[in-house]
């Protein structure tokens, strides 16, 4: 294992100190080996060559997503080296997990869609009710492993993901399709693109289905409260609540130097997973529903050797419940309990359930003006300023509960309707606003004919928690025609969530508003080696310091837990990939990931992240007009949190199948797509308590899944 660990870094370690100091001939020369899908704009905001783009990035285009049969970006992100997708108990959300940086809310990764952030601020995630992401308005997906602060400011920490659509480029377009599988899951989507004078435009409409697999859960929260209480509420043994209603709209209309888009992710009927409080409740659905805009002007030229681009744009998202919101069910007592007796506080038990149904409703307002300078002789020179205006506006809460209890008696007691208390002091959580201010810089500087130094900082005000300054330099050597050396610092920030800074009369957790963000300073060497047109091979090696992380801490006395900057943790680890086209007809592609983290607080191993990732993919035309895509995904060694005493998780590794035939009839193309094919019980890691884990046997994922797909084109 360790030479099969080390030997790629050695062997690219031996071609930098004897490689041939000589460059290509011309730019165009470059171009052309690195070909017209190899570029990435998200490194500095300049189109580049991802072989010299001053990061360690991947680009992921919409043909390699048709290939894997991919329904939502989570199956396109699996298999991107050092990035795992782990999952959270609440609806299943996914936690974006890179390098071993692990948290359960997952606001470490900053998502951008055409650019700009979809962060939200109640937990700092993408949203509570987030419903998965289709992909068929996607023309490409680009990630950059590492910090990106310098250029993207908050929770560009771990990992930025940017998801680009498709474009109104103005030529004729129609695609109509549709899948249908397991679970009941169907699909549709419809989308057309063409001109109208000047005018281009596209736009699609795409919509999701399901009843959601039907995976067991053998206990849960309500088992622990059952043996405490001397209950008998808890619905487990039972089935996951993972199904959903999803539509999904975007317009994109271009005009000259102006683009103008909309989008709409509509979520509803949509499963809590294991429960929102880890206690299973099949009947709760929740909702949510987001509308985006965004309008850009573009100048490439404004003046001579300078572009401007200036962007506006308006996100409004929602948390929505439909019904009654069941934390607990029918003749719980709840988690409820006296600290020094542990006797119940209801011990009579709430006969309807413990029932709390928050809602949240945000809207974030954005204006960014950047440009580029080349006057100056082998410079290229960034700067921009910008002003982002978020509010949490409306907070609605209704419960039949109250804790922790006050010395008068409880507002609400078991039996009791279930009461609004929204714009009341019982409410979970302070409406408030955001603003930030930032302005950047960014040099692009050409040392020599075969040296680049990109170096850039930003610098932030936030009127919640102050400023911070966050800074990064690359080095990119040409090392010969076929390798480039890359060194890379970056530094990094992620702003604390409202739910972290201004949660009240929550059950368990409470907010802390004089949290300051989170901070990491990482360091990384990459080897881009490409001795032909058909093999690609990358390694790369990194080094990381995380501090101030945000944790909830336990309060003395109490069932509550506060919000602190309580953790540290440390990583260091290797990714190496490989893309081969070894025939005309047959593509492989593999990688393999190591990484080391440790919670530096309590010396141990950090918990729940892949140390080791393995994944291949062979994609072959075996016939004209047919394709076959397998894939294979091996998860392992993830360790448990300090004072978890469960085992180990299990390893698990993930095979999967896409059939597919062109032209089967004209402009009629089919597909047979197999998830899971040999039927692996995997699961991710569930979270550890104060009591122990809710979900003693982890959160089990999808088992074998077959879906049928039909889509037409001209």
């Amino acid at each position: 294992m360790k030479k099969m660990i080390f030997a790629p870094f050695l062997m690219m370690a031996s071609l930098t100190i004897i490689a041939d100091k000589s460059v290509a001939d011309s730019d165009l020369e470059l171009m052309s080996l690195y070909g017209g899908e190899e570029f990435i704009s998200i490194a500095t905001g300049v189109t580049q060559p991802i072989a010299k783009a001053p990061a360690v990035a991947s680009v992921v285009t919409a043909e390699e997503i048709e290939k894997i049969g991919a329904r939502d970006i989570d199956d396109v992100l699996e298999t991107i080296p050092g990035l795992h997708v782990a999952r959270d108990s609440t609806g299943y959300n996914p936690i974006y997990t890179f390098r071993g940086i692990y948290a359960g809310l997952n606001p470490q990764v900053l998502m951008l869609i055409n650019g700009i952030p979809i962060t939200n601020l109640f937990q700092g995630d993408r949203n509570v009710v987030w419903g998965g992401m289709p992909v068929q308005s996607i023309s490409r997906i680009e990630v950059i492993r590492g910090p990106g602060s310098a250029l993207y400011g908050a929770d560009a920490f771990a990992g930025v993901i940017n998801i680009v659509t498709h474009e109104a480029n103005g030529e004729e377009h129609f695609e109509a399709g549709a899948r249908y599988g397991t679970f009941n899951t169907k699909d549709f989507w419809v989308s057309k693109g063409g001109s109208i004078g000047d005018l281009k435009f596209y736009g699609i409409l795409e919509g999701q289905k399901t009843d959601g697999f039907n995976e067991k859960i053998k206990a849960d929260a309500q088992s622990l409260w059952d043996m405490f209480s001397g209950t008998n509420a808890s619905l487990a043994p039972g089935s996951v609540n993972t199904q959903r209603e999803n539509y999904d709209a975007r317009l994109e209309l271009v005009y000259k130097n102006l683009t103008l888009r909309g989008g709409l992710q509509s979520r509803n009927n949509a499963g809590d997973g294991v429960g929102t409080a880890q206690a299973l409740a099949p009947d709760n659905r929740l909702s949510s529903q987001r509308f985006n805009t965004d309008l850009t002007y573009d100048n490439k030229a404004i003046i001579k050797d300078l572009s401007l681009k200036i962007q506006a744009s308006y996100l409004h998202t929602t948390q929505e419940v439909e019904g009654d919101l069941v934390l607990y069910p029918a003749g719980s007592t709840g988690p409820f309990f006296d600290p020094e007796t542990l006797l119940p506080i209801y011990p009579g038990g709430f006969p309807d359930g413990v029932i709390g149904s928050p809602e949240v409703y945000e809207r974030h307002s954005r204006l960014n003006i950047s440009s580029f300078y080349t006057g100056i002789d082998k410079h290229e020179i960034g700067f921009g300023t910008g002003y982002y205006y978020g509010d949490v506006y409306k907070v609605k809460e209704s419960k039949n509960f109250e804790f922790p209890p006050s010395t008068e008696p409880p507002i609400i007691i078991p039996g009791g309707p279930v009461v609004d208390v929204s714009d009341t002091q019982k409410v979970f959580l302070e409406e408030d606003e955001r603003i930030n201010k930032y302005l950047f810089l960014q040099d692009i500087w050409q040392l020599a004919n075969d040296w680049e130094l990109t170096a850039g900082v930003r610098y932030d005000h936030y009127s919640d928690f102050g400023d911070t300054v966050n800074p990064r330099f690359a080095l990119v050597w040409s090392t010969t025609r076929k390798l480039t050396t890359k060194l890379i610092y970056g530094e990094a920030f992620r702003a604390p969530s409202f739910v972290q800074t201004r949660a009240i009369n929550n059950p368990l957790l409470l907010g802390n508003p004089t949290l300051d963000p989170e901070e990491l300073k990482s360091y990384e060497i990459a080897f881009d080696y490409r001795p032909n047109y058909d093999l690609i091979l990358n390694v790369n090696a990194f080094y990381y310091e995380w501090d101030d992380i945000i944790q909830f801490v336990s309060d003395p006395g109490g069932s509550t837990s506060t919000a602190q900057n309580a953790g540290e943790q440390t990583g260091h680890g290797m990714e190496f990939e490989a893309r081969w086209s070894a025939t005309e007809r047959l593509k492989l592609i593999g990688n393999f990931a190591w990484q080391k983290s440790k919670d530096r607080n309590l010396d141990t191993d950090a918990a729940n992240s892949p140390e080791k990732q393995l994944y291949a993919q062979m994609n072959w035309q075996f016939a004209e007009h047919w394709n076959l895509n397998l894939q294979a995904n091996w998860v392992m060694d993830r360790n448990r949190a300090g004072g978890d005493a469960r085992s180990d998780i299990d390893n698990y590794a993930l095979v999967d199948v896409t059939l597919r035939r062109k032209s089967l009839w004209s402009g009629i193309d089919v597909a047979l797509i197999v998830k899971n094919l040999f039927d692996e019980d995997a699961r991710e890691p569930s979270p550890n308590s104060d009591f122990g884990a809710f979900i003693p046997d982890d959160l089990p994922l999808a088992g074998q899944t077959i879906m049928a797909e039909i889509r037409y084109n001209y």
